[in-house]
């Protein structure tokens, strides 16, 4: 059983040049960034080269194709600039899970908050879970729902409540998100 192949990491645009550009007319823009007209390839690859550059296909998709004087080298390198500057930008959201009892003691939750102040500084969303084991479920309402909001109260500084406590089976929950 043959397995799936897998794609490079680095996608790399590979625009369409010179010799590749197989279509009847194409629109030329010139190296000024000047719409030149529409004509047939050969001729703009003509112009292309008494410039000394290349021609490259940067709209395939218009109708009819949008093609440029340009550096391709130069073209391919500002377009994995931009890429790079892009995925910098980017971040991922995770949701971080705290799980805590009802009768779990002063210390311990202490600790946890500390724990969850950290995920809220690190930009980071955080799901506190209460379990109720066995005849614990009893104090759901009373117990359960005084401790996630105590929590809360603490945590009001550094995050904002996104979802108040709910119940969800045998277990309560809150969801915090930084501020």
């Amino acid at each position: 059983m043959k397995g799936k192949r897998k794609e490079p990491e680095n996608k790399e645009v590979r625009a369409r040049i010179n010799q590749q550009i197989r279509c009847d007319e194409v629109r030329l823009i010139d190296a000024d960034g000047a719409q030149v007209g529409v004509m047939s390839p050969r001729e703009a690859l003509v112009r292309a080269e008494e410039s000394g550059l290349d021609l490259v296909e940067v709209s395939p998709t218009a109708k009819p194709p949008v093609c440029r004087i340009m550096d391709y080298g130069r073209y391919r390198y500002e377009l994995s600039k931009k890429q790079q500057e892009a995925k910098k930008k980017q971040t991922v959201v995770e949701v971080k899970e705290i799980k805590l009892r009802p009768k779990t003691e002063k210390h311990d939750l202490d600790f946890k908050i500390k724990n969850i102040k950290k995920f809220l500084q690190q930009k980071n969303k955080v799901k506190v879970t209460l379990r109720f084991r066995g005849r614990e479920i009893v104090y759901a309402e009373t117990l359960g729902r005084e401790v996630l909001e105590r929590l809360g109260a603490e945590l009001l500084e550094d995050g904002v409540i996104l979802q108040t406590p709910k119940m969800e089976g045998r277990q309560m929950t809150m969801l915090v998100g930084p501020k």
